[in-house]
């Protein structure tokens, strides 16, 4: 058994969810592509792997894995829904040309400069939206 593999059920068990095959393959695959799937791509991508697997399963694991705080679940593009296997808080960028969304290393709660003493915060969530240095490229040639 891989390194990532027994990371991804330490991760499931350390948010209180049963390892189960999907749920240890999606985690999994959430860890290897840092690309912010949506279930779609997670899917189409799993069902090679495990031909059983239904676009159900998967949607049901995502929602489960991001109430529980396992992974992210990213609204920064309104047609997709999108996941992130890393749920350390951060900043995302969405290219509005091509339409990749990148992490940022930016920090929320150590960047901002509001006083939440009173407040229990649980999520952050900080979108940017723009061009990347990509097709800023592009478009200059």
């Amino acid at each position: 058994m891989n390194e990532l593999r027994i990371k991804s059920q330490e991760r499931l068990l350390a948010y209180g969810i049963r390892p189960s095959l999907p749920r240890v393959e999606v985690m999994l695959y959430l860890l290897e592509h840092r690309t912010h799937p949506n279930v779609d791509t997670i899917y189409k991508d799993l069902l090679p792997k495990i031909p059983s697997l239904s676009k159900t399963t998967v949607y049901n694991t995502v929602q489960r894995l991001s109430e529980k705080g396992a992974i992210l679940r990213l609204t920064i593009d309104e047609k997709n829904v999108c996941f992130d296997g890393c749920s350390d808080p951060h900043a995302h960028f969405l290219c509005k040309n091509c339409g990749k969304i990148y992490d940022l290393n930016f920090s929320p709660k150590a960047n901002m400069q509001l006083d939440f003493s009173e407040h229990l915060i649980d999520e952050v969530s900080l979108y940017y939206r723009g061009i990347c240095k990509e097709c800023l490229a592009k478009m200059k040639k």
